[in-house]
């Protein structure tokens, strides 16, 4: 007895130092890839891939190189939590692109005049928005198979001018915006069943949403209304309106930091990034200053104590020390979250628009 009883814990102690071994590796897997941050120049046709942890340029995807159009126009980006994949919407060759860690591109998706993206949090799925450069989109969104990249469905909609577009994080609901008109579609994700909601007052043009992390709680920009609103979707089929705070003009793509404490984005039409408190319901904070030119895109690090936006800067209100090009640089501003200060100023290349990364 005494002999198995030695046998029994030996054979247990072995597990137990194999688990902790597999699941250290697990850890030390799961951490060896970094934040990338993916920058879509909408006018030169490339995306710009910054490593998030150094702040610099990791690598420069030219879609020329790889036949694409001069007019490819990569709009939005989206990736992976693992980093393993990540995809760009190509608005001038009505294309879907899927890229893989090393940057390599492998597979792709037609979809008409694609725009906005975001990924299901729990099953293989992207969702796909339009343009709003578009003149008469198709009123649709698109689903599309990230395994194989085959487009599942255009899922019809009751409103003209869609744009955005946003998932609760736990997946099972997704909300599509229009530019044209004060409605929002809730779509149910397990039965497909939809409910429209119409927002009251002048006409916001609904720029973009963005959700809480607990998925209580959305916000959408209005670019123009000046307004950042504020929905309660505790009942997800029937978004309400609790709160419109004023903005700066033209407020962009709105991003939540991790503990869904504050809304970040840029005011397109100022030159300026606002900070809303999302306990109190206000700005708390409005930051300028050199490389901010026609803010559009964001993104924070994982951690929350970066912010990456993206400048149009189609004004050539950023003037760049030295350009060799005849159409002005963007760039990507880093601001550091809690002194509210810009860090640095990263030049990339003409008209960067969307921005996305990958999260663990």
């Amino acid at each position: 007895m005494k002999n198995r009883l030695i046998n029994f814990f030996s054979i247990l102690t072995a597990a137990l130092i194999l688990s902790l071994f597999f699941s250290s590796s697990a850890w030390a897997q799961s951490d060896e890839y970094p934040q990338y941050i993916y920058v879509c120049n909408q006018g030169s046709a490339s995306v710009t891939v910054i490593d998030a942890s150094t702040q610099d340029i990791a690598e420069t995807v030219d879609l020329q190189a790889l036949g694409f159009s001069a007019n490819a126009k990569p709009h939005h980006a989206v990736a992976e939590a693992d980093g393993s994949y990540w995809y760009v919407t190509l608005i001038g060759e009505n294309r879907v692109l899927k890229f893989n860690r090393e940057n390599e591109w492998v597979g792709q998706a037609t979809l008409e005049v694609p725009g906005l993206l975001a990924l299901h949090p729990q099953e293989n799925l992207l969702y796909v928005g339009r343009s709003m450069s578009a003149v008469n989109p198709p009123q649709s969104y698109g689903v599309i198979n990230r395994s194989d990249m085959s487009v599942l469905d255009e899922v019809d909609l009751f409103f003209t001018r869609p744009h955005a577009l946003t998932i609760s994080p736990d997946g099972l609901w997704s909300f599509v915006g229009s530019l044209s008109v004060n409605q929002i579609l809730s779509i149910n994700a397990t039965d497909g069943e939809t409910n429209l909601t119409t927002v009251s007052g002048d006409n916001h043009v609904f720029v973009n949403f963005a959700v809480h992390p607990d998925g209580s709680t959305m916000v959408a920009t209005g670019q123009i209304s000046g307004q950042l609103l504020v929905f309660d979707i505790s009942d997800p089929m029937n978004p309400t309106v609790t709160d419109s705070i004023k903005t700066g003009a033209m407020p962009w793509h709105p991003v939540f930091s991790p503990d869904g404490n504050y809304v970040y984005f840029g005011n397109k039409g100022d030159n300026s990034v606002s900070v809303v408190n999302m306990e109190n319901r206000t700005v708390e904070a409005v930051i300028k200053g050199r490389g901010l030119a026609q803010p559009h895109g964001s993104a924070l690090s994982l951690d929350g104590n970066y912010l990456f936006v993206t400048n149009n800067n189609l004004d050539g209100t950023y003037q760049p020390e030295e350009s060799s090009s005849d159409k002005p640089n963007g760039t990507v501003v880093v601001i550091n979250t809690e002194t509210r200060s810009i860090e640095k100023i990263i030049e990339v290349g003409n008209y960067p628009s969307g921005i996305g990364t990958n999260a663990r």
